[in-house]
């Protein structure tokens, strides 16, 4: 993610803080403490999602959504915001945050974005690459393709994505594939083209969150066994009634394929949640690793469990 430059006299006079952090880190309780020194400070302060899995109104409990006590505490925007049959992309995202932030200044109102989901974060602030649709036959031969011969393939006709990918990230290595056959432009050509990023229309105020890893996995492995308790089975009880495509976000939303696992006596409760656990520190570490290697050098990052808002934030604090 690249970073932007001093904001101009007009992007100054539209201030955004945005807290990004791996999941289970206390993002929602500092968006929470900031909110309150904003309006301390006399501005009002609202909190916007941007996290792949809170958008979701099915699976508040599983995705450790700000409990209903906290969203009366300060204005929430896009928690819930998709039905988990309407999958939610990136750009579908960008676009409505791009709309809530836009109404937060004009009702001289600081948003505040949460979350992890760094592909969320990259569209917002440095837009989209407009790469036209993909032929349906290109898409199906890569598809089909073993990871190995793609990736083959992919170091003859685009060696610069090819060097940039793991061998066996078969996703990234088809996408890149398919772009390049496609469209005869490589992936990362068709991204020095980016349009539609707020990145110099505002004034960031950002935080990187990155706690000690061990501190994050063992509050991962507590808020699992906790979810159990608190309505994750009942979830995912109800989109299995539902009769969803398994290929849908919120079907392979961390807990979802666990718990059905579960309902369907295919693995006993502890085990459940021991899987589940480990799935959500699993993806607690590709999150340290995105924060770690994409979000922008010059964003503040603090590494340890609490968070000091009034120094981290202070610039924002005095506008």
């Amino acid at each position: 993610m690249s970073t932007k430059t001093s904001p101009t006299s007009t992007a100054a006079a539209r201030p955004v803080a945005l807290i990004a952090g791996p999941t289970a880190s206390g993002k929602s309780a500092t968006a929470l403490g900031l909110a309150e020194a904003l309006d301390k400070a006399g501005r009002k302060a609202v909190i916007v999602n941007a996290d792949s899995m809170q958008v979701y109104a099915d699976i508040p409990v599983l995705a450790a959504s700000p409990s209903e006590e906290e969203q009366k505490q300060v204005e929430h925007r896009l928690y819930g915001a998709w039905d988990g049959a309407e999958p939610c992309s990136a750009a579908d995202w960008a676009a409505r945050a791009k709309a809530e932030i836009a109404d937060c200044h004009e009702k001289e109102a600081v948003p505040i974005l949460v979350g992890g989901t760094g592909m969320y974060l990259r569209v917002l602030i440095e837009g989209i690459a407009p790469i036209p649709e993909i032929d349906a036959e290109v898409r199906e031969v890569v598809r089909s393709m073993e990871t190995a011969t793609a990736y083959a393939a992919l170091q003859i006709e685009d060696p610069l994505r090819a060097a940039e990918l793991e061998p066996g990230d078969s996703q990234r290595i088809s996408r890149a594939l398919e772009v390049k056959r496609s469209t005869g432009v490589t992936l990362g050509d068709w991204q020095l083209a980016k349009t539609g990023g707020i990145g110099d229309e505002v004034d960031l105020h950002p935080l990187v969150h990155m706690p000690p890893r061990q501190w994050v996995y063992e509050r991962c492995d507590t808020r699992f066994a906790a979810m159990m308790e608190s309505g994750a089975v009942e979830e995912v009880e109800a989109l299995l009634a539902r009769d969803l495509s398994p290929d849908l976000p919120v079907m392979r939303a961390i807990g979802v394929p666990e718990i059905a696992a579960f309902l369907r006596e295919e693995s006993t409760r502890g085990e459940a949640i021991a899987a589940g656990a480990q799935a959500t520190r699993n993806y607690a570490k590709r999150q340290f690793t995105w924060l770690r290697n994409q979000s922008p050098p010059d964003w503040p990052r603090i590494e340890s469990e609490n968070i000091d808002i009034k120094s981290v934030f202070a610039s924002l604090l005095q506008l």
